[in-house]
């Protein structure tokens, strides 16, 4: 599904976000034991229960949106190319929510890359699936990109939600809906929109 953005304003991005969840969530996450819907809640609930800030939180929930509001569909374990999945998701979030959502969403990918590079040990932390797509987007980074990646103003949330994005795969793990977290979206939209 690749959304009509003309059609998308402050007052219904977050039922429409709200409604990819609830269409489309229970959609397997593969290689994974969580379905995607699963895994981008259990992110927001652990950021929740650890009482990190509302941008993480959000950010956690949205980073793999583009998974589904992408042209070329979601990730698959005999994928031989990358999809991008996280510019597709930035460009859906980029005119209603803060520049640190959107980058959560923009940069989770170069953070996995990021982190194996800079603390080897956080390979081991991998599932088989995101080393593959690891394989895929590039491996673990050089040191001119990690030099460039740390000058990126938002980099502490940004590695924040790869974590949370690692932690989001555990089986059997209860969590809210997607709609108990609508309000706290809806005031980050509101936030952004009202300063632009």
């Amino acid at each position: 599904m690749k959304p009509d953005m003309d059609v998308l304003n402050q007052d219904n991005i977050v039922e429409f976000i709200g409604s990819i969840f609830d269409r489309r969530g229970s959609e397997e996450y593969l290689g994974e034991p969580v379905t995607m819907g699963e895994h981008m809640l259990q992110g927001a609930t652990i950021a929740e229960s650890e009482g990190q800030p509302e941008e993480i939180i959000v950010g956690a929930l949205l980073h793999d949106i583009g998974h589904f509001t992408g042209e070329f569909g979601t990730f698959m374990m005999n994928d031989t190319e990358d999809r991008h999945h996280e510019d597709a998701g930035a460009v859906l979030l980029e005119k209603f929510f803060p520049k640190v959502i959107t980058d959560c969403c923009r940069y989770h990918v170069a953070a996995k890359r990021y982190l194996c590079a800079t603390q080897p040990e956080y390979f081991g932390h991998l599932s088989e699936a995101s080393i593959h797509s690891l394989n895929l987007q590039g491996g673990p980074m050089t040191q001119d990109e990690v030099t460039e990646f740390k000058k990126n103003p938002n980099l502490r949330e940004i590695i924040a939600v790869r974590y949370l994005d690692e932690a989001g795969k555990q089986a059997g793990m209860k969590t809210p809906d997607f709609w108990h977290f609508a309000p706290l979206v809806q005031k980050l939209v509101d936030k952004h929109i009202g300063t632009n």
